[in-house]
């Protein structure tokens, strides 16, 4: 399966595909999924993300490191590990987003030789249009659901957001670190 199909339960990869009931041979309510399909659904939700922000002219790298930064300034180096990529790939994308007005580099007061990278007010109008753009995308999405199972698919988002943020921090209290390091 590629990330641009679904899961199918006519094909046997849904997420029920594994168990079918003995005696309407149907799939089994809260049937353990198939191994990979979890990966395979975010895959494709990620591809889907990735369509939405082309509507505001942003890449799915350019939007991690926009939300990063509308939470706060970060150093190069930070976000590099945040995002867990390494750090000319930062450099190379941080160019490109001060070359359009959306970050802009500081030094720091209190150690110049940090540069602290900070959203513009252009950046940060920018990441608050992707963030209602992909909203709206994946709720129109959800929208296709029946109504109870599109209140759960949003949910569910939510609680993945909550899930990788704890997940970040106890990676962050493993390592004896700050809220600085970690990926996102």
């Amino acid at each position: 399966m590629s990330v641009t199909s679904p899961p199918s339960a006519a094909t046997g990869t849904g997420l029920n595909a594994g168990a079918k009931d003995a005696k309407s041979g149907k799939a089994a309510p809260g049937a353990a999924p198939l191994p990979g399909t979890y990966g395979r659904v975010a895959a494709w939700l990620s591809k889907r993300v990735e369509v939405a922000l082309a509507e505001v002219d942003l890449t799915l790298p350019q939007y991690r490191v926009l939300s990063i930064l509308a939470e706060g300034s970060a150093a190069a180096s930070g976000l590099a590990e945040r995002l867990a990529v390494r750090r000319p790939s930062i450099t190379a994308l941080i160019d490109g987003l001060e070359a359009r007005g959306l970050v802009d580099r500081r030094q720091e007061d209190a150690d110049r030789r940090r540069v602290a990278l900070r959203l513009t007010d252009a950046g940060a109008r920018t990441v608050a249009e992707a963030d209602r753009t992909v909203d709206r995308y994946l709720a129109s999405i959800a929208g296709h659901l029946p109504d109870k199972d599109e209140a759960m698919a949003l949910r569910s988002l939510e609680l993945w957001g909550q899930a990788l943020a704890e997940d970040r921090l106890a990676r962050l209290a493993a390592q004896g670190t700050g809220a600085g390091g970690g990926g996102r």
